[in-house]
């Protein structure tokens, strides 16, 4: 299949890496001017944990296929969209009639309703999912990161379409587990206010050295704050109870766990360690805070923490 990493950001480049080495042809679109600057080669220091729980660290240099130009008579199969949830806007309405008949898998992280988010790309062409990956590119410009076994799937209360089911069989052959659901705009939502939980801390602290179980309750208690968020935007949280459940158990149980999770669960350890982009972090709180006070839901730890995220670096 002849792929199109819309971008060279960090799920790009990762995936970008594990589809090359399974057999399809990846190209990157990048601004005019960036190919030069970038270089043939990304360099990636990755934990691969595709095969093994613990994972297994990969160093290499990946040949970078650029392009700075894309017509709507180009011949990719697929383009895979995953940027910052800010630069969604604008990358989806450049693509928009650049789409050709390929089918764009978003893969990213979105707080506005979906159906609004893509309302410049061709429905019928839109496939939906979640990469299981993160990291960051470090000052030497070496992508360091974590690969994660699973990958997640979803439609928009729709049966899957034969572009749907295409795009699963690429990942599923890449070596990822395919993890579906069925209320992905639920999903999306969730998992948006997560992240604005658990960072209420990552940036009080600074490093996950310093993480401790502390730190995890008051970041599972944030969560937990957000939740009526996510229902005021006509979300049946019922429909989520298994991703929800670190989140709901009994503060007790559940910060010890997440703790050790975060702390000593290498895959893990490497994707939060690595992440380079403090601003897109505060970025996702200021905009979930915002939200909350535009429904007028009280979030009251994501409103103490607003001194971390309105600071600039």
């Amino acid at each position: 299949m002849k792929i199109l990493m819309f971008g060279r950001g960090v799920v790009g480049a990762m995936y970008g890496w594990a589809l090359e080495r399974a057999g399809h042809h990846v190209e990157f679109y990048v601004r005019p001017g960036r190919a030069a600057e970038y270089g043939e080669t990304i360099d990636i220091d990755l934990l691969d944990a595709r095969r093994r729980p613990w994972g297994r660290r990969v160093t290499e240099s990946l040949p970078v296929r650029y392009r700075e130009s894309l017509e709507p008579d180009h011949d990719f199969d697929l383009i895979v969209l995953s940027v910052q949830h800010y630069s969604f806007p604008e990358a989806a309405a450049f693509l928009g009639p650049r789409v050709g008949a390929a089918t764009v898998l978003v893969f990213n992280n979105l707080l506005v309703e979906p159906s609004t988010a893509t309302q410049h790309l061709p429905a019928d062409q839109v496939a939906w999912g979640f990469p299981g990956a993160g990291g960051g590119f470090g000052d030497d410009g070496v992508l360091r990161g974590a690969l994660l076994p699973v990958v997640f799937f979803g439609t928009l209360d729709r049966p899957q379409t034969e572009r749907d089911r295409a795009v699963r069989r690429v990942f599923r052959q890449a070596g990822f587990r395919i993890r579906e659901n069925s209320d992905f705009r639920g999903w999306l939502s969730i998992h948006f206010v997560q992240n604005a939980g658990l960072h209420t801390q990552t940036l009080r602290l600074g490093s996950l050295s310093a993480w401790t179980t502390g730190a995890t309750r008051e970041a599972i208690l944030a969560t937990r704050e957000l939740l009526p968020l996510v229902e005021a935007r006509g979300v049946d949280l019922r429909r989520h109870r298994s991703e929800l459940l670190p989140f709901t158990a009994p503060v007790w149980l559940g910060a010890p766990v997440l703790a050790l999770l975060l702390r000593h669960f290498p895959p893990m350890r490497v994707v939060m360690e690595a992440h380079a982009n403090p601003e897109e972090t505060r970025a996702l709180c200021r905009d979930t805070l915002e939200e909350a006070r535009r429904t007028g839901v009280e979030v009251p730890r994501l409103e103490a923490a607003e001194r971390y995220f309105t600071r600039r670096s």
